[in-house]
């Protein structure tokens, strides 16, 4: 999996992004925009410096993806707290 920078600006595909919070790739555009997924971005520092972290919330659901400087994901955690 790999996530794209267009304009310094992180895009997942939907697919990719579906299968990590259980959801179908057609229904991912629609609840990002409705609110129901959001997201988290952040570049890594000294040490991390290079990589970026994406976490994304949905449903109770947290999918977090760190990632090398060219966007390869390098670690996906994935966690439920039971919660939406």
């Amino acid at each position: 999996m790999k996530i794209e920078l267009i304009n310094n600006q992180p895009v997942i595909d939907a697919q990719d992004l579906g299968a990590l919070l259980d959801l179908e790739p057609a229904q991912v555009q629609a609840k990002m925009r409705a609110g129901e997924i959001t997201s988290k971005y952040e570049v890594g520092q000294d040490e991390d410096s290079g990589r970026f972290r994406m976490t994304f919330f949905y449903n109770g659901k947290h999918a977090r993806l760190t990632c090398a400087e060219d966007g390869t994901v390098v670690s996906t955690i994935r966690t439920h707290t039971g919660a939406s």
